[in-house]
């Protein structure tokens, strides 16, 4: 192998992580050996590192689930995902226990989590099952200019609105509210345009609002420029205008603060959908009985069933997702200053760590 195995491991809350050698287990039954192409760094990572966020796993821990490579070794029954390249879940489900049976990998008790559970992909190789392993057609990527790397972020970034997509039923003629249009939220845009939603994009940075404005947004609008009802109110002249309903509107939460998730509340119309898709350790205080007087429905997002990865990539190989405008790749030996450009909000587009 070209590169000398090796880990960097996050020792305690904000202490800088530290690379140590990584010596290569013989997989067990059913797993596999993964050497990384890339792992995204995730505001999940951030909230671990800088905000004490607890992992399940306890420190010293290697961080990191977006995570895309190639399987260098397997174990007994895992034999035929050797040599191929592939994105590991973020959410890693036994798919043996009565909620996998049943679809819902997702609550899965015994569910995995590189980086959370178990050690995670910044490093340069990573032991996983081979449970929901997803397949990257190379000659796919290829053609689209996109390097294995690349699609580490599909593992979390791309897969977790996909499935609040899904599960949200977005379909042709829905008007879709998405709050945060970078990161998460602009692939969620995105998603939803794919699915026929027709998509207004909420930021408080112009510039994501452009970026996304050429992606999928249908209607861009800065949310420091408005107050709540003036911001409803416009969502809706806009629907009229598209020949849209003011009512079922389906609204994502992808920003992750309270800000957004109060402006997400102060949305819900009759019939809404209110899909939880970013995470904050903030509290909001809300009016329960909004729900039920506007007969809508909140859905949380945690992750993605494995079953749905193939899709999600699909339309990142077919171009009906744009990635490389909104990711950057940068040397996995550079973790530290790439964790603090990240959280400092220096960095415009998704850093991919390269070992």
């Amino acid at each position: 192998m070209s590169k000398s195995p090796h880990r960097w491991m996050m020792t305690a809350v904000g202490a800088p992580m530290v690379k140590e050698p990584l010596v290569l287990p013989t997989p067990d039954a059913g797993q596999v050996v993964v050497e990384v192409a890339g792992c995204g760094v995730c505001h999940t990572d951030l909230g671990y590192y800088y905000d004490g966020v607890r992992t399940n796993s306890p420190l010293p821990l290697t961080l990191g689930h977006e995570i895309s490579g190639r399987v260098v070794a397997a174990g007994a029954g895992a034999e035929s995902w050797n040599g191929r390249a592939v994105i590991i879940p973020a959410v890693i489900p036994c798919g043996q226990c009565d909620a996998c049976k049943r679809g819902k990998g997702t609550i899965c008790a015994k569910q995995a989590m590189p980086g959370n559970d178990i050690q995670g992909g910044f490093a340069t190789h990573i032991t996983v099952p081979a449970t929901g392993l997803c397949p990257v057609d190379e000659a796919r990527l290829e053609k689209i200019g996109l390097t294995l790397a690349d699609v580490s972020v599909v593992a979390d970034a791309v897969t977790t609105p996909y499935q609040a997509v899904v599960q949200a039923g977005v379909q042709p003629g829905s008007l879709c509210v998405v709050i945060g249009a970078g990161g998460v939220g602009g692939y969620c845009v995105q998603i939803a345009a794919a699915f026929g939603g027709t998509v207004v994009a909420l930021d408080v940075d112009a510039g994501k609002l452009e970026a996304i404005g050429k992606f999928g947004a249908s209607k861009t609008i800065n949310v420091r420029e408005t107050d709540p009802k003036t911001l409803k109110k416009s969502i809706a002249e806009f629907a009229k205008e598209r020949g849209l309903s003011t009512r079922e509107w389906i609204i994502f939460e992808c920003s992750g603060t309270a800000a957004g998730q109060s402006t997400a509340w102060n949305l819900l119309v009759h019939g809404a959908t209110l899909a939880v898709v970013g995470f904050t350790m903030d509290k909001v205080e809300v009016r329960l009985s909004n729900l039920m007087a506007f007969h809508a429905r909140a859905l949380g997002n945690w992750g993605c069933p494995p079953e749905l990865y193939p899709g999600a990539l699909d339309l990142v190989l077919d171009h009906k997702i744009e990635l490389a405008s909104f990711v950057e790749r940068h040397p996995l030996e550079e973790i530290n200053q790439v964790f603090a450009d990240a959280h400092a909000h220096k960095l415009k587009r998704r850093a991919i760590l390269v070992p």
